[in-house]
C-alpha cells in the first residue's frame, strides 16, 4: 500500500500561482511512474502530468508552458507548480502514483479554484 496526501490547493485569481506537493509513504524512486490528475465539475478526470522513474515529463496540451512537475526522491515528494492559472484549471487535483507492475495508488485530491 501507498498512501499519497496532496496539499497546496487553494483559491488564487487568473494569473496567479500554485504549487501543489504530493507527499508518499514509500519511496518515490522505485515507481514506475508519478503524476498528476484532475477533474473538474462534471467532466471525467485527466491526466495533467506525469514524471517517470527515468525522470521524463510528459504534459496535457492545455497546460505546456505553464506547470512543470518535478520532485524531490529524498522526500518522497512530487510537485507540480503551476503558473499563469486559467479559471478553467479550477478543478479538484489528485496525485498518482504507478508501481512497476502497474498498481495504481491515488491520494484524497486538493481542490484548486482560480477566480477573481
Amino acid at each position: 500500500q501507498v498512501q499519497l496526501v496532496e496539499s497546496g490547493g487553494g483559491l488564487v485569481q487568473p494569473g496567479g500561482s500554485l504549487r501543489l506537493s504530493c507527499a508518499a509513504s514509500r519511496s518515490i524512486f522505485t515507481a514506475y511512474s508519478m503524476g498528476w490528475y484532475r477533474q473538474a465539475p462534471g467532466k471525467q478526470r485527466e491526466l495533467v502530468a506525469t514524471i517517470t522513474r527515468a525522470g521524463t515529463t510528459d504534459y496535457v496540451d492545455s497546460v505546456k508552458g505553464r506547470f512543470t512537475i518535478s520532485r524531490d526522491n529524498a522526500k518522497n515528494t512530487v510537485y507540480l507548480q503551476m503558473n499563469s492559472l486559467k479559471p478553467e484549471d479550477t478543478a479538484v487535483y489528485y496525485c498518482n502514483y504507478r508501481t512497476p507492475t502497474m498498481t495504481t495508488y491515488w491520494g484524497q485530491g486538493t481542490q484548486v479554484t482560480v477566480s477573481s
